[in-house]
């Protein structure tokens, strides 16, 4: 499904304060009030099938998960309780996956979270597994895409994903098997960032304590290559949104000035349909991308290290992902030439025989087996 239906607009539920404040971003709150239309694991649910998750994304307290290893995992879930009883697990590992100076990095947690993924397939043989790993994400935005970091960090997920593979092939289920392998963005490199937020304390329509927007008449909040614009007092929206748009236009490195409203030309929701939606929505242009910080006056500043970044117009060839499928179904020695991640889920229904309600993507018909 688009945004404008699934409703997920960010790595979390925004929340407009209203009463000139920022917007702020809710992490991890319930899938119910963030996620607006089933998703392919309530369906397989609904269907009586088993469903498992290992660091999924916009997923907690579903209800429609069999067994589940999370994010933020619970110590006492039954997988979590699982792995320590046979020693897969340590109970300080556990404690150094929670919020806290003691969380390890993603290397860490994206080992962590192959071992349940393990667990999981061998102990419960799940009828779907949906599995995440952070760090080939966190490596591409330090460091940027096609670099030596960037190289290491892919072989580090192929590593882990070798590992469940195998894990497949010991547990004798490889020939009922399907693997998808996906990501949601590919990453541009960002030289320069933009720092929008600096443009509306300079402009007196926000105040800031360090890198921090305290009040404001206007808000952005960023997304790499892309920033939505939210006017914080709805009754100067008219007297503001002209303003912002010619300042915005104007300002270094951004690339396309678009009215929220027109967000369904982008897949996006209007404003009134979603809070989260943008009133503006900002998009850089290459080699620059969006920063948060209210900090200093300048209003572009060097990355450091070698940044990437991604949120650009999903038309720039080089935020192309990747998608491998294999096994159970697949048939062998398909290239596709470019598809939409909207066809990923589509494409999985059909494998479990199951049926999507709504669904803006299409079955991969072929790379099926007839």
């Amino acid at each position: 499904m688009e945004p404008r239906k699934h409703g997920v607009l960010f790595n979390g539920l925004l929340v407009r304060q209203g009463d000139n404040k920022p917007a702020k971003i809710e992490p991890w709150v319930d899938k119910s009030k963030l996620v607006h239309v089933p998703t392919l694991y309530d369906i397989a649910h609904k269907a009586g099938l088993t469903t498992a998750e290992c660091d999924w994304v916009a997923i907690t307290r579903p209800g429609t998960i069999t067994w589940s290893f999370a994010e933020l995992p619970d110590p006492e879930s039954p997988v979590a309780m699982e792995m320590l009883v046979n020693d897969t697990i340590l109970p300080e590992h556990l404690a150094w996956m929670q919020p806290g100076p003691q969380r390890k990095g993603v290397t860490f947690l994206d080992n962590m979270w192959t071992k349940a993924a393990i667990h999981i397939f061998k102990t419960h043989q799940p009828n779907l597994l949906l599995y995440h790993t952070l760090n080939t994400d966190a490596t591409h935005h330090t460091y940027g895409p096609a670099t030596q970091a960037s190289h290491t960090a892919l072989a580090y997920a192929d590593r882990l994903v070798g590992d469940l593979i195998q894990a497949v092939d010991e547990s004798g289920l490889r020939d009922r098997t399907t693997f998808i392998i996906t990501t949601d963005h590919g990453f541009k490199k960002v030289s320069q960032y933009v720092h929008p937020n600096v443009v509306l304390k300079k402009a007196g329509l926000a105040t800031a304590l360090g890198q921090n927007i305290t009040t404001c008449a206007a808000f952005c909040m960023t997304q790499g290559g892309m920033a939505f614009v939210y006017v914080s007092d709805p009754a100067r929206k008219a007297e503001l949104l002209p303003k912002l748009k010619e300042m915005f236009a104007k300002t270094e490195g951004v690339d396309r000035v678009i009215d929220g409203k027109d967000g369904p030309t982008l897949g996006m929701p209007t404003p009134e349909e979603n809070q989260g939606m943008g009133d503006l929505v900002l998009y850089a242009k290459p080699g620059f991308a969006f920063n948060n910080s209210a900090a200093g006056e300048a209003v572009t500043t060097p990355t450091a290290n070698y940044g990437g970044s991604h949120g650009y117009l999903n038309t720039d060839p080089e935020l192309d992902g990747i998608f491998i499928a294999s096994g159970r179904g697949i048939k062998p020695g398909i290239v596709l030439d470019r598809m939409a991640n909207l066809d990923v889920a589509p494409t999985i229904a059909k494998l479990m025989d199951l049926k999507l309600p709504q669904q803006d993507g299409r079955v991969l018909e072929e790379i099926l087996v007839k």
